[in-house]
């Protein structure tokens, strides 16, 4: 039986506002950025950006150039940091701007680069540091932080000093990449001290044609001084151990006109207060700067967030009206070590969360140490899509189905959305959430009514829309002069290619690929695979079996070539797209790619990897120190790097058990009986006291080789382990930590110090977690999971290869 889903488009709203706030560029620039009360604009055309964060004092700045290009290749165009001020002046009057903490450099990075760039400067930031940022010395102040005491805004007024002496010349006025600022965090009472904060800062020196504000939990803004900001998790440890999976995440797989997450920051405000009535929607645009790029991991909550959930958070998000995509974390990292004290936010300091001392890996799309994970390939698919169709999809505004979801329980419900100008759109549907799956939806059929076109029905036959799906399905898509009048395959972008303007698809797993085009826009079509069907003004094509190959050649009637090439959904989650050897190209790889300029740089642990290349340049690439053996891939040209075997490198220890491990990791000491839990701040569990790992832990030793120890770089100690908590030592010093959540554990070789490790070798020390502790771990059975053991290692090697023209 077809079930029919129906959605009626109104008829269009009145024209956006625009002037009515208080943004503008620096005068001159060539493509002035703006605001209207819909959407964005750059350059006289509506922008839609993609934001990711990325910490610079906490990963090393003699990488920050490599991650940074890694973030343009997964589509982000505008990179956010707090500016963390503890990790710049924890000793009062001892202002560090050094190193890894070289504000400036990172910013002339983005810039080099072409990132924007976006400060969050606070004071006080959150992002899981001690204090939330605020300096101890700070605090030992008779004053009151986040307010309007003269006494506090002293202070605040030098470190805002500071930093706009650090990006003095960096703002739009000077050609510099700093599109915005954000004041403050998570402050929902407090709005004449936003304002100040603004006109502090302001009269610092910075600028921006951007001033934002976060705006999740009814905050209360200095009327429109501040562009607010939303943000949406698909998870939270920031909630009790035992309360489930929570609504306020939960809401983010429906479409909704909602913006607001009152969930976010809930445990640092109170609960009965809510700051205001709800951002006006009719004079903002919905834009957004914490989209769950991942989750944190405290002690008493361990969530775990796959890259389905990633993907389907942020797809769902461009459907409900999102016309900035900004992710929190995009870029994991790791805290440094304080001086004085440790920096992660702990019951120690009052807060409600106790956080791993050094370890801020986020489950972000790029790990703590640059890994790249499912969830960039993900995310990447839709920035390419936004790349390429953003100016249009920004202005269109969504709309939703007659039949909706009778609540945030309801899984029967087919969850799907349109955005669309009145005439034509992008058709998305959500049928994956978290934890609760959603089932298959048999016998679907989309009809959409427009007000000033005719209506789209779509497939030509029902499909079933698989469980775990999330799709985003064009409406009337000119490409070079074809119109696309439907299609069931997601547009990721166009390249030029043997003389046509290429349209790449992804196909959706469990649904066949159907593409139908206006018949008086072609002239002329060729298919490899399918049938190809006259069907009342539209030519169906049909049958197309996705893969490299599956490149449908369209002449269309004014002229132009036209190729629609319909892609695998794993083959599509390796399409990057970039400037390579004088012209941009597709390049598909299932590992990290960059664009460097004349070179491009692949990071891969495989022995032999390969990309492959469309269109092909006129002669192979070459990279240093290998041969390139090159064949046809479909459409493509399919590159194998063919190199020495790194068999020494290569090492892998599997065991079944701990008695079983000999290499690399050897046990010394098993582990004792697991600490008594204590609770803490809000009466969560706290992490077990450090007496507890020196006496307590289970000890290992961890045997590195010296061919590993002379090249580190790229080299990850994976580790799958139960238990507790884990520490990773040289010496006396933790180097490494991680709570346990059933991740595996990664361990970078070059973070360590080679030579101590040489002298004093490398240790692990992992706690047992007792039966009775508040503690949530998603995923376990039994109770095996709790005693303490690392149960397989193995060396992870990532190679880089450079490869430059030929």
């Amino acid at each position: 039986m077809v079930t029919p889903h129906r959605l009626r488009v109104p008829s269009p709203s009145a024209p956006p506002l625009t002037g009515h706030l208080p943004f503008a560029d620096a005068p001159g620039v060539p493509d002035p950025i703006g605001v209207t009360s819909r959407w964005l604009t750059r350059g006289g055309r509506p922008w839609f950006p993609v934001s990711g964060e990325f910490h610079y004092s906490r990963y090393p700045a003699r990488e920050w150039e490599e991650e940074l290009l890694k973030m343009k290749a997964g589509g982000v165009t505008a990179v956010a940091s707090y500016v963390i001020w503890i990790h710049h002046e924890e000793t009062e009057g001892r202002i560090r701007f050094d190193g890894d903490r070289d504000l400036r450099r990172f910013a002339e990075l983005c810039a080099r680069h072409g990132l924007d760039f976006i400060p969050r400067i606070g004071p006080w930031s959150h992002a899981e540091v001690r204090n939330g940022g605020l300096p101890d010395w700070l605090l030992a102040r008779a004053c009151t932080p986040r307010t309007d005491d003269p006494a506090y805004l002293e202070p605040v007024r030098a470190w805002f000093t500071e930093i706009a002496g650090q990006l003095r010349g960096l703002d739009r006025a000077h050609g510099g990449p700093i599109v915005a600022i954000q004041i403050e965090n998570e402050l929902y009472d407090q709005p004449g001290h936003l304002h100040t904060l603004k006109l502090l800062a302001q009269e610092a020196g910075l600028s921006a044609p951007l001033w934002t504000s976060t705006a999740w939990g009814g905050v209360q803004l200095p009327g429109e001084e501040l562009l607010p900001l939303f943000g949406g998790y698909p998870e939270a440890f920031w909630t009790e151990a035992d309360g489930g999976w929570p609504d306020t995440c939960r809401k983010h797989f429906f479409f909704t006109h909602e913006r607001d997450d009152e969930g976010i920051g809930a445990d640092l405000r109170p609960t009965t207060v809510r700051g205001a009535e709800p951002v006006p929607a009719d004079r903002f645009p919905w834009a957004t700067c914490e989209l769950g790029g991942g989750m944190a991991v405290a002690y008493h909550r361990r969530p775990r967030v796959e890259a389905a959930d990633v993907g389907a958070l942020g797809l769902t998000k461009i459907g409900c009206g999102s016309v900035w995509q900004g992710y929190y974390m995009f870029h994991g990292g790791t805290n440094p070590p304080g001086e004085l004290t440790s920096l992660q936010e702990s019951h120690a300091t009052g807060y409600p969360n106790d956080l791993p001392v050094l370890t801020y890996d986020f489950q972000a799309p790029l790990g703590e140490y640059g890994q790249v994970r499912p969830s960039y390939h993900e995310l990447r698919l839709q920035h390419l899509l936004l790349a390429d169709f953003g100016h249009r999809i920004a202005p269109m505004e969504s709309v939703l189905p007659e039949r909706l979801p009778t609540g945030q329980h309801d899984r029967d419900t087919l969850r799907w959305a349109v955005r669309t100008d009145g005439t034509s759109g992008f058709l998305f549907v959500t049928n994956h959430q978290p934890h609760e799956p959603l089932p298959d939806h048999p016998d679907t059929v989309f009809t959409v009514d427009f007000p000033d076109a005719p209506p789209l029905t779509l497939p030509s036959a029902p499909v079933t829309v698989p469980s775990g799906a999330c799709l985003c399905w064009p409406l009337r898509l000119d490409v070079a002069g074809l119109r696309l009048e439907w299609a069931t395959a997601q547009p990721v972008c166009t390249v030029e290619a043997g003389g046509r303007t290429v349209l790449v698809l992804a196909a959706t797993d469990g649904i066949a690929p159907e593409l139908a085009l206006d018949a008086d826009t072609v002239a002329s079509l060729a298919t490899p695979t399918g049938e190809v069907t006259p069907v009342g003004g539209r030519v169906l094509v049909s049958g197309v079996r996705p893969g490299t190959d599956a490149l449908v050649e369209v002449d269309a009637a004014e002229g132009s070539r036209v190729g629609l090439l319909v892609l695998d959904a794993a083959t599509a989650r390796t399409v990057y797209r970039g400037d390579a050897w004088g012209a941009e190209r597709l390049v598909l790889c299932g590992d990290g790619v960059v664009f460097d300029g004349d070179e491009v740089r692949l990071h891969s642990p495989a022995a032999e990897p390969s990309f492959a290349v469309l269109p092909a340049p006129d002669s192979l690439p070459v990279v240093a120190g290998a041969r390139l053996r090159a064949a046809a891939d479909g459409v493509f040209t399919r590159c194998t790097i063919e190199a020495a075997p790194l068999a020494a490198t290569a090492a892998t220890t599997e065991a079944a058990s701990l008695a079983d491990i000999a290499v690399p990791v050897t046990l010394v000491r098993p582990a004792g009986p697991a600490p008594e839990p204590v609770n803490g701040v809000q009466g969560r569990a706290s992490v077990p006291a450090d007496k507890y790992v020196e006496t307590v832990a289970a000890e290992y030793r961890v045997d590195v080789p010296e061919d590993l120890l002379r090249a580190p770089a790229g080299v990850l100690l994976r580790l799958r382990w139960t238990g507790d908590l884990a520490r990773a030592y040289v010496g006396d010093v933790v180097v490494a930590d991680q709570f346990y959540s059933g991740r595996v554990w990664d361990i970078g070789l070059d973070r360590l110090p080679v030579e101590e490790v040489r002298a004093r070798g490398l240790r692990l020390r992992v706690l047992p977690l007792a039966e009775d502790a508040s503690v949530h771990v998603p995923g376990q059975a039994g109770d095996d999971w709790r005693a303490a053991g690392v149960r397989h290692a193995e060396w992870v090697v990532t190679r880089s290869w450079t490869v430059r023209a030929g």
